[in-house]
């Protein structure tokens, strides 16, 4: 489903995805509990071997070999639209906060964080409450929006969008600048779509034809909740509006490159440049004061403000009616959420049911820009060993130094860019498990039996404390994931590596799994995440996370050649029949993945100190390495789910990640992957970067 804007966002590239392994369709319970045993929650020695499907060749699909006997007799359960490892982790840690949240719940000598804990949750949880008072815990937005006379007070409205949770094709919010990243600035995009993808409204196969007609029935019956006459009309007008939206927008992959969305302007100097719209208004609702703006997509912000100013008032409030209700469903009354989730859950990702209410609750605690971070404390306490942070450590050093050898021994890369590839590499840095300085909530408060007013009043703390630090040094000890949460991210303005606590368990991270398992894991993460510092974005940052051209043109110019090389390989992949992955969208992920991959086997052979590694289970130890990865992006969608993934994600589904190790030379060996094999690539085939 949709979520509303978040003014601040503190992370730029994430891993993503999931994939796990569950034959028998149920949560193996050894990965629900804490690993407190010297054995490896997975097989012997940290793998699956069961997953594996050894009629099909490694050589002609990686994915089904490694976890074809999960995938043939995995069931996805009704209130999942795909499942794997990172799925499993999520279940794993949302059982823990649940049990946290219920230990303060019972408890009443509760200090001031444990108590905004216990009263969120019950507002979220009081279904009762929540289901008699219907839509009116947003009427006064909707009356607001009822009450537009004119384009200042329509702007006005899309100025607070990120308190109301309405939404608007003009959004802005705190970024680092990135010609400073001492400094914040204000970011300014385009946005206002309500299905996944531009691409949504522009395509006019079945599929998506469908899909829209699907679309305007629900605007129309959500817009039904409000008391909106001659719905079927308004809901048509509003998807011819949101398809002019999306005409006015680049592609996603156009979004990505650096170069084209750098485009700083002072704020005085906005409605000079970008005339038409009344900025002051803009800015005053957003609270912000802030004097550095960077306009990420220039042509697309006055595409918005044209059709801002040309675009009937009417049609206006009836988008900005069904997007408050859509956007704040999950926190009204069941009907509502219900005819929100028959669209958006089940038409758009094939989801049969609603996840139960108790882990939506979790969800809507965990966040950043929620009670994430107190939860969080908790977790890290309960859940977290020390010895694992220190593993790690040890894990990112060598991975390190292996990414050090191989810029070494690049023959495409000058000795000039190595120098300043090196001063990269050492000014990574990573933060482990769960920040040095918490998240404090001092004066807000929480009430047991007003779910959207609770919602809106964190939004409000975030928003203050936000504004409060906007002309400051920026915050380095921030996290923009908090640590309960199973992903990991680089984030290019600081030049750092984050991996919150959750991901560092099974089939990520086992201090109990043989050390090749580890390597092909957590060190392959480690990779893809110091990979993103050097992907075709990435790299165009330097040491201190400015954004500047430190290479050579030859150099440069031999980067994207290969870059291009690997975004042609995966644009061949077809998921679906005449849906491809898009490898130029997903190229940064690739290059972190083919990347990662090298430095973790690079790490992982260092580690041998010249030894032969021993044959486990008749496992070699570079078999056991890839498949360590594979199963890491075992994974099972619906087709639907697939879709989203297709043309509004980042990453290449996982079935398609975990066949990255056909860029590998150790891999073929392993396996015995020969020509006529389906993933054989010829040795100039195989693209190698990092």
């Amino acid at each position: 489903m949709k979520k509303s804007l978040i003014a601040i966002a503190l992370a730029s590239t994430f891993l993503a995805g999931c994939g796990t392994s569950d034959i028998n369709n149920k949560q193996d319970e050894t990965q629900v509990s804490a690993a407190t045993s010297t054995k490896a929650e997975l097989g012997s020695f940290g793998v699956d071997l069961a997953a594996r499907n050894e009629a099909v060749k490694p050589g002609d699909d990686f994915f089904m070999y490694a976890s074809g006997t999960w995938y043939d007799n995995y069931i996805m359960p009704a209130d999942k639209t795909r499942y794997g490892a990172f799925t499993g982790l999520a279940e794993r840690s949302e059982k823990q906060v649940k049990e946290i949240i219920d230990d303060i719940a019972s408890r009443s000598d509760l200090n001031a964080e444990e108590q905004l804990i216990a009263d969120f949750y019950q507002s979220y949880m009081d279904t009762e409450t929540i289901n008699k008072l219907g839509i009116t815990p947003i009427q006064p937005i909707l009356n607001q929006i009822a009450a537009i006379k004119s384009t200042d007070d329509l702007t006005k409205v899309f100025g607070h969008a990120w308190l109301t949770g309405a939404t608007s094709p003009i959004s802005g919010g705190m970024w680092f600048n990135r010609l400073d990243p001492n400094q914040y600035e204000m970011s300014i995009g385009a946005s206002g779509l309500g299905l996944p993808d531009r691409s949504y409204y522009l395509e006019d196969s079945d599929r998506f034809i469908n899909i829209r007609s699907a679309y305007v029935e629900h605007i129309a019956a959500m817009l039904t909740f409000a008391g909106v006459k001659d719905t079927k009309a308004k809901a048509e007008a509003i998807l011819v509006l949101e398809t002019k939206i999306a005409q006015g927008q680049w592609p996603r992959e156009k979004r990505r490159n650096r170069d084209l969305t750098l485009n700083q302007v002072k704020r005085t100097d906005i409605a000079k440049q970008y005339p038409g719209f009344n900025w002051d208004l803009f800015f005053n609702e957003t609270g912000y004061q802030v004097p550095q703006l960077n306009i990420t997509q220039p042509e697309p912000i006055k595409a918005m403000i044209e059709l801002v100013n040309q675009e009937s008032l009417n049609v206006w409030q009836d988008y900005l009616t069904f997007h408050t209700i859509s956007n704040n469903s999950e926190l009204l009354s069941e009907d509502i959420n219900a005819e929100n989730f028959a669209f958006y859950g089940k038409t758009l990702k094939g989801q049969e049911e609603p996840r139960p209410r108790w882990k939506r609750a979790v969800a809507e605690m965990s966040g950043t820009q929620s009670l994430g971070f107190a939860i969080g404390k908790v977790y890290v306490a309960r859940y977290f060993p020390e010895s694992s942070k220190a593993q790690m450590a040890e894990l990112v050093e060598n991975l390190r130094t292996a990414l050090g050898q191989r810029i070494d021994g690049l023959d495409w890369m000058g000795d000039e860019t190595k120098v300043n590839a090196h001063a990269k590499l050492a000014a990574f840095t990573p933060k482990i498990g769960y920040p040095d300085v918490w998240q404090e909530f001092d004066g807000l408060t929480m009430t047991k039996t007003d779910l959207v007013s609770n919602v809106h009043d964190l939004r409000q703390f975030f928003k203050a404390e936000s504004v409060a630090k906007e002309l400051k040094k920026t915050d380095r000890n921030r996290w923009g994931m908090t640590p309960q949460r199973v992903n990991a991210y680089y984030n290019s303005s600081f030049n750092e590596i984050v991996f919150p606590a959750a991901i560092l368990q099974p089939p990520f991270f086992d201090p109990n799994a043989d050390p090749a398992v580890n390597y092909g894991g957590i060190g392959a993460v480690i990779g893809h995440e110091m990979g993103h510092g050097f992907d075709d974005q990435g790299s165009k940052s330097d040491a201190n996370g400015i954004q500047r051209n430190w290479w050579t043109d030859a150099d440069r110019k031999a980067f994207d050649a290969k870059a291009d090389q690997l975004a042609a390989q995966y644009s061949k992949y077809e998921p679906i029949p005449d849906n491809f992955v898009n490898g130029r969208n997903s190229l940064g992920e690739n290059i972190g993945d083919v990347g990662g991959l090298s430095m973790a086997y690079h790490a992982y052979k260092l580690s041998l100190n010249g030894k032969e590694a021993p044959v486990i289970d008749g496992v070699t130890g570079d078999q056991r390495f890839f498949l360590a990865w594979a199963q890491v992006w075992k994974e099972k969608r619906t087709e639907q789910s697939m879709l989203n993934q297709l043309r509004g994600g980042t990453h290449a589904p996982g079935r398609y990640r975990a066949q990255a190790p056909r860029n590998h030379d150790a891999w073929y060996k392993a396996f015995d992957v020969k020509p006529g094999d389906e993933l054989y690539l010829a040795e100039d085939e195989r693209v190698r970067i990092w």
